[in-house]
């Protein structure tokens, strides 16, 4: 086992249902420890940066104008496996698919309102972990 860092955002759906607690209570069950944590509102600059690699898909402004509409708690976590561990936690981005005790399971309002996001990949956890975070706001 490797311990490694993912990123996380627990998304507008969450923050404005005051469940952000809940979503940390979960995280934390699943043995991964938030190592850095920031409630922010999102610009369009830094949503649209976030989610580049969606710009030519037709769900793309939507995504954006979803991520900038309320406040989003950004957040560094750590522990075994914790991309694989979290992508599980998570459950699938389709509630109705995802498995009972994930995140989205207990949740998520839809497929778009999903309240959460996890890094798929170590090199996209940095980027995303770096585009939030400087080295000194993570503390393990």
């Amino acid at each position: 086992m490797a311990i490694q860092r993912t990123f996380s955002i627990l998304k507008p759906d969450a923050t404005e249902r005051n469940i952000t607690g809940a979503i940390n209570a979960l995280i934390e069950k699943a043995g991964l420890r938030i190592v850095a944590q920031k409630r922010i509102h999102m610009t369009r600059g830094q949503a649209e940066t976030f989610y580049a690699v969606h710009k030519e898909r037709p769900f793309f402004g939507e995504l954006v104008d979803f991520m900038t509409s309320g406040p989003v708690v950004v957040q560094v976590l750590e522990g075994d496996n914790a991309i694989a561990k979290y992508r599980d936690v998570m459950g699938a981005t389709d509630p109705s698919k995802a498995a009972d005790g994930t995140i989205r399971k207990l949740h998520a309002k839809s497929i778009g309102e999903n309240s959460v996001h996890g890094s798929d990949a170590p090199e996209t956890a940095a980027i995303e972990i770096a585009q939030f975070f400087a080295g000194n706001e993570i503390v393990g």
